[in-house]
């Protein structure tokens, strides 16, 4: 038989030192003198907390079960305990049983199960004991006061937060940082600012508060900055390591080098620069910047450079397509990093090396999650669908939403989008959350496929969620209804967005213009100029566009100069084709032909269809034969340009070149692409082409559409005899 020590690894020696001294103790008070009861329970307080720091909780427990005698320190020590460890079930139960026990409970004793009630998230837990703090007279007191607005603020009950602040601010100084804080992470920066501003003493930790809720938000980074100049006014406050973390990365969200260095001095002044998250936040903002040599500069001066710089040092490079450089840096880490084999597989498929990508996928040691989110996505992405559905078949009970997001734009970048609608369905009857994405890549579906009502429909769960006045899926919202052709939803769904950017406003514009309403385009447009929102390259596609739908020939051209002078956008082949195709719709075919000539990048095939699209409209076969001949140079097969060619000739009754391009069609078996309707019937699309016989309800369709054609023939034939009988004529 082997008998095994009875006492073995470390917990357990930890576990019986306490014990030990423990009854050491009492063992001197034996041989010398009789212990008193509180000395007793002094030390039995002593050794619980001591078990509890080790984290040795059920021994700690033990001990206090078995005390005869319990003060209010001893419950206090173990209700401390538990949730110090995050045991939050057991030191709310242990509070229930105090109280119930008639033991009183004190400052500490409210303080501590109040942090237990916010970090559990237990309002309704919390809301009990905050009536038990109002009838103990304990609320003034300023650890209370200060627990109970954190429990109000974590729990997102700000009103409650601050009629709170407003009762006990005046005998509590704690409660301004608390009150700011609880506004930032509701992000009611406006109120948060009003809070600030109040403020009777502004510390460090203010300032960064402050700083950081601004620098999170989308369109917040130049306020961050903005404060972060204030701050540095008042020589009695100096930044840290987490005002300069955040500053550094709102500079590199904006783009801004020129203040991103300046700050880059102020670190080395302040000697944070070997600090974990601001050598960090250095080299993102050097990437953000695209400035990639400081970046490697940054991190080749640290010493021990950490695994973040290193992956955020690598993402960068992958960005610049510098993936020969972010190749050697992985390979020169620890291999095993999940975060950076899914950093150089991504890198791989950006940069087109997509079988690199699928060989270093099957190479990792240890496949995470997030990798198998990355390799569905580069497999979506390479005409890999099947295989990217294989991948999500083995995840999916993890019910993680980016995997289901991940396959959801998977289908659709495929277009599969009726799939993703499915997968949708299963997503919400296994209540897995959403996310911005979900609803983004959702509405771009409904787009595709002309689903106005399945649209509606997910708009509804939309609005359940804190997501549609985001500005990333309002935008997709807007676009969606335009592209379905209800534009007052458009509309509306626009004016939900709490701070609409300008791929918001490019929505509603383009929408307008698709569907001919340009004054109506060109207006928004000069509204959105008044809010101070510059347009992009994208805007003046829709701009011009709408100016081409009512003919604004002056003003498309000046918009088309505008863009160039005072924007500095340059114009790529869409603005040209919109500007060729206004000038050409209303006659200008000489200042349309001249425009293409003198294009500073090479036309397309498509630029001299609209153009020759023109001339057969006005009927200028001269211009439209020169066109037609730089089109057929550049695309041999043009089918287009022989259609209109063959049309213009026959309308000038030239059939001999009619019949020249006729045979040229006739030689490139050009066919017409059918015509086609489609219905919303039972949340899918159904689509009908000319004799299409590829529906599975074909046959039953046509024998309708057979019964219903009879039908109308016998009431046409009634009404002619009724006619006749009658004497109509």
């Amino acid at each position: 038989m082997i008998i095994r020590p009875l006492f073995t690894g470390t917990w357990k020696h930890h576990r019986w030192k306490w014990s030990l001294r423990f009854f050491s103790n009492i063992c001197y008070y034996r041989n010398n003198a009789r212990p008193s009861k509180s000395d007793v329970v002094v030390s039995t307080n002593k050794a619980i907390t001591g078990l509890m720091k080790e984290g040795s909780i059920e021994q700690a427990r033990k001990l206090f079960d078995e005390m005869p005698d319990r003060t209010v320190v001893s419950w206090n020590t173990t209700i401390a305990g538990y949730s110090k460890w995050g045991k939050f079930t057991e030191a709310l139960n242990l509070v229930s049983l105090m109280h119930g026990s008639y033991m009183e409970l004190n400052e500490s004793t409210f303080s501590s199960v109040l942090s237990v009630c916010a970090r559990s998230q237990s309002l309704s837990r919390g809301k009990q004991v905050h009536g038990l703090v109002l009838k103990s007279g304990y609320q003034s007191f300023r650890f209370v006061g200060s627990a109970l607005l954190y429990l109000y603020s974590t729990c997102c009950e700000i009103e409650d937060a601050r009629m709170l602040f407003d009762v006990l601010h005046q005998v509590n100084e704690l409660l301004w940082s608390l009150m700011l804080a609880g506004y930032v992470q509701c992000n009611l920066l406006t109120d948060a600012l009003e809070i600030f501003r109040k403020m009777p003493t502004r510390d460090v930790v203010a300032w960064t508060t402050l700083i950081s809720g601004y620098s999170k938000v989308e369109g917040g980074c130049h306020k961050a900055l903005e404060l972060f100049r204030s701050m540095r006014e008042d020589d009695n406050v100096v930044p840290n390591e987490f005002t300069l973390d955040c500053v550094l990365r709102a500079s590199g969200r904006l783009g801004s080098l020129y203040e991103g260095r300046a700050l880059h001095g102020l670190v080395v002044k302040l000697g944070f620069e070997w600090d974990n998250s601001v050598s960090g936040a250095l080299v993102d903002f050097y990437c953000n910047c695209e400035v990639l040599d400081d970046a490697m500069l940054v991190y080749s001066a640290l010493v021990n450079p950490s695994l973040n710089d290193s992956n955020l040092l690598i993402g960068g490079l992958i960005k610049a397509g510098r993936i020969g450089e972010a190749r050697s840096l992985f390979n020169g880490l620890i291999k095993g990093d999940p975060a950076s084999y899914s950093l150089m597989i991504k890198g791989y498929a950006m940069s087109g090396l997509v079988e690199e990508s699928k060989q270093l996928f099957l190479e990792m040691p240890e496949r995470t999650l997030i990798s198998f989110n990355t390799m569905i996505t580069v497999y979506s992405r390479n005409g890999g669908i099947g295989k990217a559905a294989e991948l999500f078949e083995e995840v999916k009970v993890q019910e993680n939403s980016v995997t289901w997001n991940s396959m959801i734009s998977g289908y659709t970048q495929n277009d599969q989008h009726e799939s993703a609608l499915k997968l949708y369905t299963t997503m919400r009857r296994l209540a897995i959350s959403q996310t911005r994405s979900t609803f983004a890549v959702l509405f771009h579906a409904c787009s595709c496929l002309g689903s106005l009502q399945q649209g509606k429909l997910i708009h509804a769960d939309l609005i359940k969620t804190p997501f549609g006045s985001k500005n990333y899926v309002g935008t997709a919202l807007v676009d969606m209804y335009s592209k379905c052709g209800s534009l007052g939803d458009a509309q509306a769904s626009f004016h939900s967005i709490a701070f609409p950017n300008v791929a918001a406003w490019t929505a509603l514009i383009n929408g307008y213009a698709h569907h001919g309403l340009g004054s109506e385009a060109l207006k928004r447009f000069h509204q959105m100029l008044d809010e101070g929102i510059d347009p992009n390259a994208a805007t003046f596609v829709g701009v011009l566009l709408a100016c081409t739908r009512v003919g604004l020939v002056g003003e498309g051209t000046r918009l088309f100069h505008v863009m160039q002078e005072q924007y500095g956008i340059t114009p790529t082949l869409e603005h040209y084709t919109c500007l060729v195709d206004l000038l050409g719709r209303s006659g200008h075919l000489h200042e349309a032909e001249k425009l293409v000539n003198g294009m500073h990048i090479e036309p397309d095939s498509i630029i001299f269809v609209a153009l020759l699209n023109a001339c057969w409209f006005w009927m200028d076969v001269e211009i439209g034969e020169r066109v037609a001949e730089k089109l057929f140079s550049l695309d041999p097969k043009s089918t287009s340009g022989c259609v209109i060619m063959s049309n213009m000739y026959a309308g000038f009754g030239r059939w001999l070149e009619k019949m020249r391009a006729r045979k040229a069609m006739r030689n490139l078996q050009y066919k017409k692409d059918p015509g086609y309707s489609w219905i919303e019937l039972n949340n899918k699309v159904q689509f009908f082409y000319v004799d299409d016989r590829t529906h599975h309800f074909c046959d039953i369709i046509y024998s309708t559409l057979e019964n219903l054609t009879a039908n109308v023939n016998s009431e046409i034939n009634f009404d002619c005899t009724s006619s006749r009988l009658y004497g109509e004529s």
